[in-house]
């Protein structure tokens, strides 16, 4: 198991281009990888929220990593979505995105938890932590989740070496300052922001980076971001959320999110990446939502979308 720290930068939560008949698509996902890398991301992060993983087949999800790992030829960090019902069950999917060729495993909040006392979480992810085939990414829910541990327990968790990462999604003050200080005694502990809509505070705050969703074709936005805070340019900064803010309500089917998976998909059957929109949510796409997304890949939206969302001025 590495120590060195896991570079930060923009992370994609990616979603899984499908067939028609919901399976995978291997095609969509070379040209998946090769979007990302000319985007600049830093990895990828498979078979999370975004990339239907808890729904996805057994065979779909080894299909998935296998081929994303050959696509990429090491040019980018690639995580893998672990989350199970057992320390029994999460380690074994551990074990087995490692043979497929992953790097990081991830492990959110258990999908089914009876007896959730504080304690019982702890010992959770604890035995995950020390059993894990692969450095373990935290990837706290927060608020979405019926499982929180107190501060004092999450404070436990995070010292133990393996954890190397943590996707902050909590959209929770009192969790961000645990992360902070958690990484103050671990120096080489990562942090990444996942709440995509409010990312500018925890970049200030000193998170390493950004974990999203929407990094397949919000990354660059991103990137500007991080630039303009680490440069100290709070107002650009601002400017460039409330952009991407913008492009993800177009896509996502605005401030309700109801066309959220089905729209993110569209977009990228008309940018080229994905052949169909298929998915395993079945969320509705509405005459608004397909018309925005098709003004933005068009450029006719007249904002300049279209130059972020292929990672170029001049696209």
């Amino acid at each position: 198991m590495t120590k060195d720290k896991i570079p930060g930068g923009v992370w994609s939560a990616t979603p899984t281009p499908l067939t028609a008949d919901r399976r995978l698509d291997p095609a969509s996902v070379h040209r998946l990888v090769e979007h990302h890398i000319k985007l600049g991301v830093t990895g990828l992060m498979l078979a999370g929220t975004c990339g239907e993983g808890p729904w996805l087949a057994d065979a779909t999800r080894e299909a998935l990593i296998r081929t994303v790992v050959e696509a990429n030829g090491g040019r980018l960090r690639i995580a893998v979505q672990v989350t199970d019902n057992s320390p029994e069950r999460t380690l074994a999917h551990a074990e087995r995105a490692a043979a497929w060729g992953a790097q990081i495993a991830v492990v959110a909040q258990p999908y089914f938890m009876l007896n959730a006392t504080a304690d019982r979480q702890l010992g959770f992810y604890r035995e995950i932590a020390r059993g894990s085939a692969l450095p373990l990414g935290f990837y706290d829910r927060g608020k979405n989740s019926p499982y929180m541990m107190p501060d004092t327990h999450l404070t436990e968790l995070l010292a133990e070496p393996n954890i190397a990462m943590v996707k902050d999604s909590s959209q929770l003050p009192a969790h961000r300052e645990v992360f902070l200080a958690a990484r103050r005694l671990r120096p080489e502990l990562t942090l990444l922001d996942g709440d995509e809509f409010d990312c500018v505070s925890y970049l200030q705050a000193g998170y390493d980076g950004l974990l999203l969703g929407g990094g397949i074709f919000n990354a660059g936005i991103a990137l500007a971001m991080i630039r303009a805070v680490r440069a100290g340019d709070a107002a650009e900064a601002t400017r460039l959320q409330a952009r991407m803010n913008d492009l993800m309500l177009r896509v996502y089917g605005g401030p309700k999110i109801e066309c959220w998976m089905t729209g993110l998909k569209e977009l990228l059957v008309q940018m080229g990446i994905f052949s169909t929109r298929a998915n395993l949510l079945d969320y509705p796409l509405t005459e608004t939502c397909l018309r925005q997304i098709t003004e933005t890949v068009s450029g006719a939206d007249g904002l300049g979308y279209r130059a972020d969302l292929f990672g170029s001025k001049t696209a």
